[in-house]
């Protein structure tokens, strides 16, 4: 008999990828599917998933053991949200209704806001005051299912700074349900102190930011953001072989307003992902597929920004690129923390299909933070994050657009959200 101290029954419909390796082509599509199914877990591990019939056959539950009712809802694996910027302090509302009367994103950055807004904000915060926000910020997402979460720092662009946010994420990670994987976006524009002297912040993010972020273990990533407000190309270049050669793995906004071969520079590093390419040719585009570079889709971001080019999902596909979506949650360009609408607008503004959708948000995402082994899909010796969806099957996670409906979410084998209205964001 399996052992179990944690059980989820009454399930209408579960939905998985499956598999360490990312889903690519018409593989994205491909889940397994039980209907009337159960999952049974010990020390926070997945040891059953399957038909309901053969659960009570094959598990036996420990004295104390919890039991779920799903009540005839849809589970899916946690969402794993694999490009965030939640550590920043400010919000900028102001823009948002500029850019409804007309103003663009690029001409508000170069005006002062931007990016360079939320760095003076986020400058003027202690590091207690950050980690009590994101503290409240993965309650937020975990109520709304995401179970792992990567999160840039990028908003303080000094040493001190940059130090004080990615320690902000690990004391508010610190015991909490959520996964989090801390990623070092020094390289997210120019800080203006600098304008006129480029050069020297980026022998400060090579010389002093990465070495300490890699010596101190702050984060397992490092991040450039390729852009005419940010960095050019070869200037990402140095910084991103300065982390790999610190054994930080490494990631690259790429192609988001223009084609700049960031797409390319990517797959030529081996980054384990090249996220927005909204521009990316089908050149970088095939080099990513070779390298085995993750596609990261943004598509609330470039919806939220009213952007006429669309999210390339489709053409990822194609491609044979491991596709993967994200909320890009952050104060500027997509304020939205919700993994659910991340599927609403990879599927209604992106172009995929539901379950690629699923597998995107789960499998091949936690393929992107490395963490494919462990997390991303319900199988046996896996992590078991779960959610159960009040819905009586997958397709209407989309269908139903608008209104998440997570009615409980299990992490590491706990349930740690019940129904109920999710936590307030500040």
């Amino acid at each position: 008999m399996i052992e179990a101290d944690f059980a989820v029954v009454g399930i209408g419909e579960l939905a998985t990828p499956f598999g360490p390796a990312p889903k690519t082509g018409q593989a994205l599509s491909q889940l397994r599917v039980e209907q009337d199914a159960a999952v049974a877990a010990r020390a926070g591990a997945i040891v059953y998933v399957g038909r309901r019939t053969d659960f009570e056959r094959q598990v036996r539950l420990r004295p104390h053991a919890t039991v779920l009712d799903a009540q005839g809802g849809t589970v899916l694996p946690g969402f794993v949200d694999a490009h965030t910027h939640l550590v920043f302090a400010g919000w900028r509302e102001a823009e948002f209704d500029a850019r409804l009367g007309g103003a663009t994103y690029r001409e508000i950055a170069a005006r002062g806001g931007g990016i360079l807004s939320t760095v003076r904000a986020t400058r003027e915060a202690s590091r207690e005051a950050l980690a009590a926000l994101v503290r409240e910020r993965l309650d937020a997402i975990l109520a709304l299912g995401t179970t792992t979460v990567e999160i840039k720092s990028g908003y303080g662009l000094s040493t001190a700074e940059e130090i004080k946010l990615l320690e902000a994420v690990r004391e508010a990670a610190r015991g909490h349900p959520v996964q989090v994987v801390p990623t070092c976006l020094a390289a997210h524009t120019i800080p203006p102190e600098y304008r006129e002297r480029r050069t020297r912040y980026l022998d400060r993010i090579v010389e002093e930011i990465l070495p300490q972020v890699a010596q101190t273990g702050l984060a397992r990533y490092a991040d450039a953001f390729v852009d005419d407000q940010a960095l050019g190309l070869q200037e990402a270049r140095r910084v991103l072989e300065a982390a790999r050669d610190l054994g930080l793995g490494v990631r690259l906004h790429a192609d988001q307003f223009a084609d700049e071969g960031a797409a390319a520079l990517a797959a030529e590093l081996g980054a384990a992902s090249a996220d927005h390419l909204e521009f990316a040719s089908p050149e970088g585009l095939e080099r990513m597929a070779r390298a085995g570079t993750c596609g990261v889709l943004l598509p609330a971001a470039s919806f939220f920004l009213m952007m006429e080019r669309r999210p390339p999902g489709r053409e990822l596909v194609r491609a044979g690129v491991p596709v993967v979506l994200a909320t890009d949650f952050n104060p500027g360009s997509c304020p939205c923390e919700a993994m659910p609408a991340a599927l609403w607008f990879g599927c209604l503004w992106g172009g995929l299909r539901v379950d690629e959708a699923i597998t995107a948000a789960t499998l091949n995402a936690a393929y992107a933070l490395g963490l494919a082994e462990t997390t991303g899909s319900l199988e046996v010796g896996k992590r078991a994050d779960l959610v159960v969806h009040a819905v009586p099957n997958r397709y209407h996670l989309v269908y139903r657009f608008g209104v998440p409906r997570v009615r409980a979410v299990v992490a590491g084998g706990r349930l740690v959200v019940p129904a109920g209205d999710p936590p307030q964001l500040r």
